[in-house]
């Protein structure tokens, strides 16, 4: 972790000015400006403004002097550039993603329904898990709703993505939990005027399954950075690690860079780095050919599945393989694979195609459907070590800034 200051050479009311940042957190940066007196307006985004007379003042109490290239590569690096808003463009790849402020008591969450019907006990719940931790929640409007014609949907898909929409671009929001998941995200997906989300900074978003295909949309579309973990209706009555985790996910970020407690299973040695992508097998495999497909070049590729045989998920791992989703994947991180064939059958299906990448592929990850559903975020940068007897992943930054 290093805080950076360029030299004072951007002119500005009169003056000369250099660029304060950190390439870690927002929040050692904030810490670190306040210690100096520096006023929290002069904040713009990614970094402080800090007048040429108190350069030598800054690098004498730590931060590091770097070139202004250096300054935005490494905040570029650590997915804490932001760069101009309502920029909508595809984001490549195995590119660092923006990634959201980390959330404090206080702050607003927003729980919404993409996908599937949410049962009324289990969202309240999991609501009461979320105001335990300090959070002030807010359902979408048709979070308890259901489709007229179709009953394995919340509501129509021009209201679930209305209430998507509106918490990303609702200011007084601070994050997004998504209430389940089901079926039905990849039907609202060009509902949502992604344009207008694109003006907003970004924000924590955090469900698995089916939300699978909103974390790609969010790389893909935005650039953003999210978190592969348990849904509102799993925290009532789900594991308590879990649950344990997703709140030091989002409130501490900087204390779990080890995500995994256990050691993972070596299906295929080495070593690799690489930013963080997937989530549930068969939903990367029906969003390839999409607008919201992101790829596994330059990264670590994150998988998980439910009540699959094992010929199904064979299917689902050959077609992403013949498709080119896999081209330029750097490691493999298995998750659970559940209610489906003998795990045995799976775990040496799915390491009979994936060795051939000859990167390095673990097994035994608490992601998923399983007892245990261990928050990870997707989109930022991690060393996944098989260079041993066991395994294990460790994150480059923490979750969120």
């Amino acid at each position: 972790m290093t805080l950076l200051i360029d030299p004072p050479n951007a002119p500005g009311h009169g003056r000369m000015w250099s660029h304060l940042a950190s390439d870690w957190t927002f929040a050692e940066l904030h810490r670190f400006a306040a210690g100096l007196g520096v006023p929290r307006r002069g904040f713009d985004g990614d970094h402080y403004d800090v007048p040429a007379e108190r350069y030598h003042d800054v690098v004498a109490a730590g931060a590091t002097p770097a070139s202004s290239r250096e300054l935005i590569d490494r905040l570029r690096a650590a997915g804490l550039r932001r760069r101009q808003r309502g920029a909508l463009r595809p984001t490549a790849p195995g590119v660092a993603l923006l990634r959201a402020p980390r959330l404090e008591p206080g702050d607003r969450l927003a729980v919404v329904a993409p996908a599937g019907p949410v049962p009324a006990d289990r969202l309240a719940a999991g609501v009461a898990v979320l105001e335990g931790w300090g959070f002030e929640v807010r359902a979408g409007s048709h979070v308890l709703g259901r489709d007229q014609h179709l009953d394995y949907l919340a509501a129509a898909d021009e209201h679930r993505a209305a209430d998507l929409q509106a918490a990303l671009l609702d200011p007084g929001v601070r994050g997004v939990v998504c209430a389940r998941g089901g079926y039905g995200v990849q039907r609202m997906l060009d509902l949502v005027d992604w344009a207008a989300v694109a003006r907003v900074g970004p924000k924590v978003l955090v469900g698995f399954s089916d939300v699978t295909a909103l974390h790609q949309a969010l790389a893909a579309r935005l650039g953003w950075s999210s978190v592969h973990g348990p849904v509102v209706t799993s925290l009532g009555s789900g594991d308590d690690s879990s649950r344990a985790q997703l709140r030091l996910l989002l409130t501490e970020p900087e204390r779990l860079l080890s995500p995994f407690p256990e050691p993972l299973e070596v299906l295929h040695p080495g070593r690799a780095e690489g930013v963080l992508v997937g989530g549930n097998l068969a939903l990367l495999t029906s969003t390839v050919g999409t607008a919201e497909s992101h790829g596994a070049a330059g990264s670590v590729v994150v998988l998980e599945d439910v009540a699959e045989e094992t010929y199904r998920l064979d299917r689902m791992v050959t077609h992403l393989l013949r498709s080119g989703w896999f081209a330029g994947c750097r490691g493999v991180l298995l998750g659970d694979f559940t209610e489906g064939d003998d795990p045995a059958a799976v775990r040496s299906m799915l390491a009979d195609r994936l060795a051939p990448l000859g990167v390095p592929v673990l097994a035994g990850a608490p992601v998923g459907h399983g007892p245990r559903n261990l928050a990870l975020p997707l989109g930022v940068p991690a060393t996944l070590d098989g260079t041993g007897a066991t395994g294990s992943l460790r994150l480059r930054y923490p979750a969120l800034a």
